[in-house]
């Protein structure tokens, strides 16, 4: 029984994660049967019935120098494994349920200020196909607060311009509305008029439904998108390096900053918990202060008192 196949066809179709994620969660397990194999600790997964195996492994990668962000990612992705095999009855108790991750600093996301953001705009070409093309990628990001996974798993079904609004399929099987404002309405009918039109006649899938078409004319892939970012950024002339979730950092903030309400940027972003989206608060906190300092009474310059 290949037990690992089973769980990546769950994954995939019952969870509907994305490739990358499933890919990421299967190469964590497969690292951990590695580690019992050549210890000599168990004959596979399912041969690995006590608990001090999980934390052997943890051990082991503490003593190889791996990240705590590393460590704690795999003890989730092993936790989850394990908890599908007891739910399945594979297994009769999960090794790594008393296992804690290490505790990981809180580092804020680097976010991009809206003069970089705009200056990116005015950098892309929109006479050509791919420009265009691309323009709307980047306006998509930020207007919309996607994750990769999310803006090329969009389909032509899912946008309802009428309603001015696109629907997501998010982790986890969640599925959410985001809004769309007037100029991206305005980019998404021309994209799918002509753009898109002339993309896709570059393949031989002229029944895909998918709304990101390659430059092959094929659906666009979460690589082929960080590769688009990483030339927009090459063209204007910057020198840092952009991927997909600092737009999303960006989109989040930038509501925040203008005075949304948290809880409808969590459900904008589709974060399931409250605590995912509070990170936001404390990028905006030099704002805050900022603001503050501009117009408490109490925080007038002396000199402006003394007048």
């Amino acid at each position: 029984m290949d037990i690992i196949s089973i769980y990546k066809d769950y994954l995939s179709i019952e969870k509907k994660y994305s490739s990358f994620t499933v890919e990421s969660y299967i190469h964590d397990i497969t690292s951990f049967e590695s580690f019992l194999k050549t210890e000599g600790l168990a004959r596979d997964l399912l041969d690995a019935k006590r608990e001090r195996l999980a934390r052997n492994y943890i051990s082991y990668l503490d003593n190889q120098n791996y990240e705590k962000k590393s460590i704690a990612r795999k003890i989730s992705a092993l936790k989850n494994f394990y908890t599908f095999l007891v739910d399945k009855s594979y297994i009769e108790m999960n090794i790594f349920d008393t296992v804690k991750a290490p505790k990981i600093p809180k580092n804020l996301p680097h976010i991009i200020d809206d003069e970089a953001i705009s200056y990116l705009f005015k950098s892309i070409d929109t006479n050509t196909p791919l420009g265009y093309r691309n323009y709307l990628i980047l306006d998509m990001l930020y207007s919309l607060g996607l994750r990769a996974s999310e803006i090329v798993e969009i389909k032509i079904g899912d946008i309802y311009l009428s309603n001015q609004q696109i629907l997501i399929h998010g982790k986890g099987s969640k599925d959410r509305y985001v809004v769309l404002h007037e100029k991206l309405i305005t980019e998404l009918k021309h994209y799918l008029t002509f753009v898109r039109i002339h993309l896709l006649s570059k393949g031989h899938e002229t029944l895909n439904d998918y709304l990101l078409i390659n430059y092959k004319g094929s659906q666009l892939s979460s690589r082929g998108l960080r590769v688009i970012l990483n030339q927009i950024i090459k063209n204007s002339g910057e020198t840092y390096k952009i991927h997909p979730h600092m737009l999303r950092h960006a989109f989040a903030t930038t509501m925040i900053n203008h005075g949304a309400d948290l809880r409808v940027v969590q459900e904008l972003l589709g974060h399931e918990n409250l605590k995912s989206t509070q990170i936001y608060t404390h990028v905006s906190h030099e704002k805050i202060k900022e603001t503050y300092t501009k117009t408490h009474p109490r925080m007038v310059k002396h000199d402006k008192l003394s007048k």
